[in-house]
């Protein structure tokens, strides 16, 4: 009966180091989630100059709209958290927005190869920007997954059951329904 104890602690052992290693990993893939979204951000921050600069050449008396675009960069860029981060990007996007309908004005700004350069450029960040958020959001709810499932104990009673099963199937049968006596009699 010792051996049997013995093998249910090693199985125990084993279940908490593969949980343990599981979160592990999905805590580093989270972390790496939010370097591929930093890595992306600040490429579009580097663009944004060059397009202002761009535009400035053609639009000098639009200068709210460029001063509005390099404050929203800036906020962007010293955000300390995602929280403050997201809230920065918002606002950096809307003032992309107003840069590019300005845009819309100036024909020759338009027809600039360097304009249409920095534009198809800042296009593809974002679009590498959307996928890397698409695959945070994945790893972070299959983080908080694992992490309300072990908060909640749900590991612990399958891990339970998981070993029952094992001692039922080395030792037999009577082994579980002598457990289960067992419990009976505690309640």
């Amino acid at each position: 009966m010792g051996l049997w104890i013995i093998i249910a602690v090693v199985v125990l052992a084993l279940v908490a180091i593969v949980i343990y290693n599981r979160l592990v990993s999905l805590r580093q893939n989270v972390r790496q989630g939010w370097a591929d979204i930093d890595a992306q951000l600040r490429q579009r921050h580097d663009l944004i100059p060059n397009l202002v600069s761009t535009v400035q050449g053609y639009a000098t008396h639009e200068k709210s709209t460029l001063d509005a675009v390099i404050s929203a960069r800036n906020s962007a860029i010293g955000a300390s958290n995602p929280a403050s981060a997201a809230a920065a990007e918002a606002g950096l996007s809307g003032a992309l927005k107003n840069l590019f309908a300005l845009a819309e004005n100036y024909p020759d700004l338009k027809a600039n190869q360097n304009f249409q350069t920095l534009q198809h450029e800042l296009a593809d960040v974002e679009d590498k920007l959307a996928a890397s958020r698409r695959a945070y959001n994945a790893v972070t709810a299959d983080y908080n997954g694992v992490v309300g499932a072990a908060r909640r104990g749900e590991f612990v009673f399958d891990v339970g059951q998981f070993v029952l099963q094992c001692l039922e199937i080395l030792v037999g049968f009577q082994v579980g329904v002598i457990l289960r006596q067992r419990k009976q009699v505690l309640k």
